[in-house]
């Protein structure tokens, strides 16, 4: 991968969409969705680098305290994509119309909803587009489809981590605050098609094809109890209400919870 054979250049008032991306990938090396501690300072140091290099310097130990109380808004001690996305240009920065867009977990599910048109649990380019074309208009910003064709080519190469061309759930997920994205909580328990069968026919007791938010809060709870998650009933909470928005009329098919849960829909 290109961002991992060279050094990125710093010249962040001239980034490019893509070109933050190469900077993204290079110092988050564990692809955790943080910047954090020896990436973080290897990122602090390549950025006083660029300074130096633009005719600013700032004394020692004053860089790693502006920088944080510049773009660590929650505070956390570590940097996530879409604080960093502080440095695009306003005209570049389609990850923050995404988040002024899609805010939360919840609201992030209903509109994979909308946007899964086929529900595959997969938003292939032609879907990702709509959904770029509706995020632009709500965030008032004006493109032509050169700009747009720009865009889902970008989303594309940030999160398609297995490069097949189009978007799995959690792939796309990443676009949320690291807080805010439920999924990431799920990926080391996500299960096979034989054990998402066997929990769904569980909890689907009188076997109409979907289960309810009741016994979708009862299968949750078992889960996170069974892989000892650190979650509490608030987390779980959140979590039920996320989910729930890829259902239909409060009736969570078979398809909606096996995007969530079972791995080999990843595949």
């Amino acid at each position: 991968m290109a961002a991992q054979t060279h050094q990125p250049h710093l010249h962040l008032a001239e980034l490019t969409a893509a070109q933050f991306i190469d900077i993204w990938k290079h110092f988050d090396a564990d692809g955790n969705g943080y910047i954090e501690g020896k990436e973080l300072e290897n990122f602090i140091r390549e950025l006083e680098l660029a300074r130096r290099g633009a005719g600013v310097v700032s004394a020692r130990g004053e860089k790693m305290r502006e920088f944080m109380a510049s773009f660590d808004k929650n505070s956390d001690g570590r940097i996530e994509m879409t604080e960093l996305a502080q440095l695009l240009p306003t005209e570049e920065n389609f990850l923050l119309c995404f988040r002024e867009f899609v805010g939360s977990s919840t609201e992030f599910m209903a509109a994979w909803r909308r946007y899964d048109t086929d529900r595959s649990g997969y938003i292939e380019s032609n879907e990702l587009k709509g959904f770029l074309t509706d995020l632009l208009k709500k965030a008032n910003t004006s493109y032509d489809d050169k700009k747009l064709n720009e865009y889902t080519q970008t989303i594309l190469r940030m999160f398609d981590l297995n490069g097949d061309g189009k978007l799995g759930l959690s792939e796309m997920a990443r676009l949320l605050p690291v807080q805010e994205n439920f999924l990431m909580k799920f990926q080391g328990i996500r299960l096979t098609v034989k054990e998402f069968d066997s929990l769904f026919t569980l909890y689907d007791k009188d076997g109409n094809g979907y289960i309810d938010e009741q016994e979708l809060d009862a299968l949750l709870k078992d889960l996170s109890d069974k892989n000892k998650m650190d979650v509490d009933i608030t987390g779980l909470t959140g979590y039920k209400k996320s989910i729930m928005a890829l259902s239909d009329g409060g009736k969570l098919f078979r398809t909606e919870l096996e995007i969530v849960l079972c791995r080999d829909s990843e595949l």
